[in-house]
């Protein structure tokens, strides 16, 4: 295998402003958030400060307070911000996403406080894998990255769960898990596997060898395409309820 790996296909080399956007895995953050779209766009109108708002906090909480608490725990992407930096990142993070939560609480419903506790419980448990890392599976990635920005969404539009929302959150608990079983093997490939060996022989007699480049190719240029697809599938629908 030539050369070292990136640690994701979005990485840049570590050090200065590079760190930062690895740090927000820029295509999946764009992705999750679309979920944060659909799910307001299953509303009869959208209200686009509410849409903005809880842009805004999942931005905080997944985009920036998650990956820091990721990457403080084992430096998965290697950068180089501090410990220190990464706390303060997850901290503010989440204290922003609070703080817009509430405020839905005042304008919205009191009822959105239990979309916040578990906002916050998801954020720190599966990140820091607590409870011996009962939280941090291909389940409970796909719920909480998946299914719950639809659902706190839609709540935040309409103050209630209706049923096209939890038909919409299934969707994407769906593609969530597709993203996982997709990205997995490529995870692995990136940073664990320091070389790989074989050979496939065709039908025909013909062989060839195996590289690890080959084996995350097709993974890896679907998640590419599924980190363009969501989002452009979510602002029609926000475009078509406005």
């Amino acid at each position: 295998m030539s050369g070292e790996p990136r640690p994701a296909f979005y990485a840049l080399p570590a050090g200065g402003w590079r760190d930062a956007w690895t740090l927000l895995h820029p295509p999946y953050t764009v992705w999750h958030l679309s979920y944060v779209a659909l799910g307001a766009a299953t509303a009869d109108r959208i209200e686009v400060r509410w849409l903005a708002e809880t842009l805004l906090a999942f931005f905080l909480a997944m985009g920036v307070a998650a990956h820091a608490l990721d990457e403080l725990r084992g430096r998965p992407l290697g950068t180089r911000i501090p410990d220190g930096v990464l706390v303060g990142l997850a901290v503010v993070g989440l204290a922003g996403a609070v703080a817009l939560g509430i405020h839905g609480m005042i304008e919205v419903s009191p009822w959105l406080a239990a979309f916040i506790v578990a906002g916050v419980f998801l954020v720190v448990a599966y990140n820091l894998e607590l409870f011996g890392g009962a939280v941090h599976s291909d389940l409970w990635f796909a719920l909480a990255w998946g299914g719950f920005p639809v659902v706190t969404a839609a709540f935040a539009q309409t103050a209630t769960v209706t049923p096209e929302a939890i038909l919409v959150g299934l969707g994407c608990v769906a593609l969530s898990a597709a993203q996982r079983a997709l990205s997995t093997p490529v995870r692995t490939l990136r940073r664990r596997v320091r070389e790989v060996e074989g050979r496939v022989t065709y039908r025909d007699g013909t062989a060839a060898a195996i590289r690890a480049d080959d084996l995350r190719a097709a993974p890896e240029a679907a998640l590419r395409l599924l980190s363009l697809a969501v989002p452009a599938l979510a602002a029609g629908a926000v475009v078509a309820r406005l």
